[in-house]
């Protein structure tokens, strides 16, 4: 099971306890932290186990069908294992479907919906608060390593892509203020943060809804503005006095984004962007509802490199759109090959209850999307492997995730990532030899020894 904190409070002897399950993306990830942050401020202690729980929450993903099978999976998981089970998060807004496969949910709430989640959990669970709760503040609970955390920017999207659900599970694009923003990054690093991970749906847009409305920090007006945002997370500093690792996902390449990549070559912001392309060809594009300039995208890449040499691009690709043809994912892979991106992911079209794009004529098959997925994941694993290669030679920093135990001969490996690595979505740093005082968090330079299609290989210089 999926649970609490880097850090475990006394539990007393009549704190009630939740266990927690937290599927989908980081920005669920962020949800569940917050739920358990509060709940927590209420005087529940958490469990890291089935058994020890007296009520286990559910935080399900409904993207995809597949992941509504995996989530209602885990709901019957938590049910058969303990009974007593409430389900919030994104397949939450279809509570129906989730009562009829697993009537005996005690409570069903949506995406980010706290208020509610909580109050089930004192329906079901009532507090028993003792006497020494709250005399002394906790941190708030992580349910990442203390040395990476999740910066969520805002919450929902404007765009209404064909394939896509989110606006209706998550509503339009609701930005947080900027110095509240600022605040919980600031505080992140103060404990112990050595990487900001900056999500949203749409971080390129964050704070269009409001305007990009300016609030004072530190002394000066900081607009709600990717660009003022990015500047000011530049200027925090660890306790070594380092800028910790800033990294940006789900960025739209607006034209602002181009302000971005000098801070990048300035070391103030790690030299990766996230952009979910997720196709190249106009045509498909064009059906997809999403922005067809893709020559214009190619340019922009360029003059990236130009400024920043060092910059790592990471995407995702649907193929068999409904109407892909096979001239369309060729036009995809002659993209991929002319815009060597560093790290890709590779998607077969999935229909999504309530997307516009069921509707589609002319569904491709999925022997054929089976193919291209194969073809797709050729290519890209192709240009990784001669990327990485190379870096050979090189010296590069490396975050360190995991420290290993001594083998028979007394040497002890480690586990990181470089900068172009995102942690679980992207490749590892494997390290032999390691100094027995390395820990997790630690930020080292590593010698570039060996690489294959997806990691690289060394030690500490």
């Amino acid at each position: 099971m999926n649970t609490a904190a880097t850090t475990q409070p006394t539990v007393l002897a009549d704190q009630k306890k939740v266990g927690m399950v937290s599927l989908g993306c980081p920005k669920a990830l962020v949800d569940s932290e917050r739920i358990l942050t509060r709940l927590r401020a209420d005087g529940y202690a958490m469990s890291p186990d089935y058994a020890g729980a007296d009520v286990v929450l559910v935080n399900t993903c409904g993207f995809l069908d597949s992941a509504k099978e995996e989530s209602l999976a885990a709901i019957g998981e938590a049910i058969a294992e303990n009974g007593r089970v409430i389900v919030t998060g994104c397949m939450g807004e279809e509570a129906d479907a989730i009562r009829a496969a697993h009537p005996q949910v005690l409570a069903v709430t949506g995406a980010h919906q706290y208020e509610q989640v909580v109050e089930a959990v004192h329906q079901y669970a009532p507090p028993t608060q003792g006497p020494f709760i709250d005399l002394i503040p906790q941190p708030d609970i992580k349910l990442t390593p203390r040395h990476y955390s999740y910066l969520k920017i805002s919450e929902g999207c404007n765009h209404s892509c064909a394939f896509c659900i989110i606006p209706d599970l998550r509503g339009k694009l609701a930005s947080r203020r900027i110095d509240a923003v600022l605040r919980e990054a600031e505080k992140l690093v103060a404990a112990g943060t050595k990487e900001l991970l900056v999500i949203s749906q749409d971080t390129s847009a964050y704070g269009v809804d409001t305007r990009h409305e300016a609030r004072e920090w530190k002394g000066h007006e900081v607009r709600a503005h990717m660009t003022d945002l990015v500047r000011e997370l530049g200027q925090l500093r660890t306790s070594e006095g380092a800028p910790p690792w800033v990294r940006l996902h789900y960025v739209y390449p607006y034209p602002h984004v181009d302000q971005v990549i000098p801070l990048m070559a300035e070391g103030l912001l790690t030299p990766y962007l996230d952009i979910p392309f997720q196709h190249a060809a106009p045509s498909v594009l064009k059906r997809m509802k999403r922005p067809a300039n893709e020559a214009k995208v190619l340019e922009r890449l360029k003059g990236w490199r130009e400024i920043c040499p060092d910059i790592a691009v990471r995407s995702s690709f649907v193929v068999g759109f409904p109407g892909e043809t096979e001239d369309d994912f060729r036009y995809l892979l002659d993209w991929l090959e002319e815009a060597q991106l560093d790290r890709v992911g590779g998607f077969r079209f999935e229909p999504v209850e309530g997307a516009q794009a069921n509707a589609l004529p002319d569904q491709v098959p999925e022997d054929i999307k089976e193919e291209r997925y194969a073809r797709l994941m050729e290519c890209t694993t192709r240009i990784s492997a001669a990327k990485l290669q190379a870096k050979v030679g090189r010296t590069l920093p490396v975050i360190i995730d995991e420290v290993g135990e001594p083998d028979e001969d007394g040497d002890i490996g480690a586990t990181g990532r470089s900068q172009a690595d995102a942690p679980e979505i992207d490749g590892q740093v494997f390290l032999r030899n390691v100094p027995e005082t390395l820990a997790p968090g630690d930020i080292v330079q590593v010698a570039v020894e060996d690489a294959d299609a997806h990691d690289l290989f060394g030690v500490v210089r």
